[in-house]
């Protein structure tokens, strides 16, 4: 795997919104976020290590016959990913964090970051950019967090409203 292999000939720069997953580990999860990303143009970013190959069945039949319309780069690190990006306003989506995605000011190009299905993103990029990490508010006590591909999609369809809906019809 080459450094941000492009797996789609269109470039994330003219997508309305990024999303990235880092080191997702559930096929289905990601196939879904791949679907939703086709069907509102944001660009998709699968930051590795993958919990699974990116030829996996599971990960196919969850994005059906979409995938030619995602944009989707593949970094072979985290480091990489940031590195990439570096010129983006990146949001970080923790349960950890302490700004409901409500109150963001979010604008055409931003990229939306989740974490791992079972640990989230690290600790010390949070703490790096704490002004730009944002929870989805839940019930205290009723579950530690939403599944990963709903969580991309209150968080998309929230941010896609904000900046109007573009390309969507």
């Amino acid at each position: 795997m080459q450094p941000q292999d492009r797996l789609s000939d269109h470039s994330p720069d003219d997508a309305p919104l990024q999303i990235a997953l880092v080191e997702p580990e559930i096929p289905p999860n990601t196939g879904n976020v791949a679907r939703l990303c086709a069907a509102t143009g944001c660009a998709l970013h699968l930051v590795a290590p993958l919990g699974f190959s990116i030829d996996d069945r599971e990960l196919k039949r969850a994005g059906l016959d979409y995938w030619q319309h995602v944009r989707m780069t593949l970094h072979p690190s985290l480091e990489s990913f940031l590195t990439a990006t570096s010129t983006s306003r990146r949001w970080y989506f923790s349960t950890r964090a302490s700004l409901s995605y409500a109150h963001a000011e979010f604008a055409r190009g931003d990229i939306l970051v989740f974490g791992k299905e079972t640990k989230g993103l690290p600790a010390d990029l949070l703490a790096h950019d704490p002004e730009h990490c944002l929870r989805i508010p839940m019930r205290p006590e009723s579950v530690r967090s939403l599944n990963l591909s709903t969580a991309v999609g209150v968080a998309a369809y929230a941010a896609l409203a904000h900046i109007g809906f573009p390309e969507l019809q």
